[in-house]
């Protein structure tokens, strides 16, 4: 069946937009090859005519310029055509591009829109405001429990220094108070004895002395 119908498969793909584009501009490189090629016939004609009198062979070569002038003409116009069509197509090209580029934008931020529903959707703002407040709850504890650590004992948080002056001058009375009575039992007569010793003059104490040498 396929020897008789044809195959599908055989069937050329149809010219793209920038297939077009590129036929058109080898046709335009070509006029404009052949426009070349007319413009130099067409100088070596002028030089002809300017070395010949008036007469009959300037007139044919006269003649023969303007074909060759009518023909760039028509080359010319042919390139003007080309030019134009090969700007309109490179216009729908861009556009096409454009519309193509704002398509996948669009489709991405579809996809990205329908990603943020599906993650935020699993989200449960009161869970987080919850969390906060147990968060703040347990900081507020901890803050409680170094400042029960840090608290010392017997010891007042403020302590007057005038206090301190007076405890002080207190000790220092209490070590005079001490000092003098232990000096004043020194000099104390014990309770044995029933009277008290009677102080020597100096010639007695040396009288005493001679006695007993």
């Amino acid at each position: 069946m396929n020897r008789i119908f044809g195959s599908s498969a055989g069937k050329k793909p149809k010219p793209t937009l920038q297939d077009a584009i590129t036929s058109t501009d080898t046709r335009v490189a070509s006029i404009e090859v052949k426009i070349k090629k007319l413009d130099g016939e067409l100088m070596r004609y002028k030089e002809q005519m300017s070395k010949m009198r008036n007469g009959p062979g300037k007139n044919a070569i006269q003649q023969r310029a303007l074909r060759v002038l009518q023909q760039k003409k028509m080359y010319e116009s042919q390139m003007n055509q080309l030019a134009q069509q090969t700007f309109n197509m490179e216009s729908a090209a861009l556009a096409t591009e454009n519309l193509r580029n704002t398509m996948a934008t669009v489709d991405a931020m579809k996809t990205a829109n329908k990603e943020l529903r599906k993650q935020y959707g699993k989200i449960d703002i009161d869970k987080i405001e919850n969390m906060h407040y147990e968060l703040e709850d347990l900081v507020e504890q901890a803050n409680e429990i170094q400042e029960s650590l840090a608290r010392s004992y017997a010891v007042p948080d403020v302590i007057d220094e005038a206090d301190l002056e007076a405890e002080l001058d207190a000790l220092q009375l209490e070590e005079d108070e001490e000092g003098g009575s232990y000096l004043a039992d020194l000099n104390k007569v014990p309770d044995f004895v029933d009277e008290p010793p009677v102080k020597q003059t100096e010639p007695m104490a040396k009288a005493a002395v001679e006695t007993v040498e």
